[in-house]
């Protein structure tokens, strides 16, 4: 007998119910096959995190936008959180 025929087998002997379960379990064994085949067939071509940051850097600066100094981040990252003194350190 084979693995079809044995299942099918299997499948007549449930309650309706039950049926609707393997069906939907076999369901998500498909989907999960798929999509990881998928994944694994989809070139790889991001570049690393790094280099894709380096690049927007460049653009920025190639724009001719200032960057921010330390003081200027740690100036913007206290008004985020409420408020900046002058006189904190």
């Amino acid at each position: 007998m084979s693995p079809e025929q044995l299942l099918l087998e299997k499948w007549r002997t449930l309650p309706p119910d039950k049926q609707q379960e393997a069906i939907d379990f076999v369901e998500f064994l498909k989907f999960k096959t798929t999509s990881t085949t998928q994944r694994e067939a989809e070139p790889k071509t991001k570049p690393p995190l790094g280099e894709r940051l380096r690049k927007i850097r460049e653009e920025i600066v190639a724009s001719g936008v200032s960057l921010l100094d330390w003081e200027g981040v740690e100036r913007e990252k206290a008004e985020r959180r409420g408020g900046y003194r002058e006189d904190a350190e």
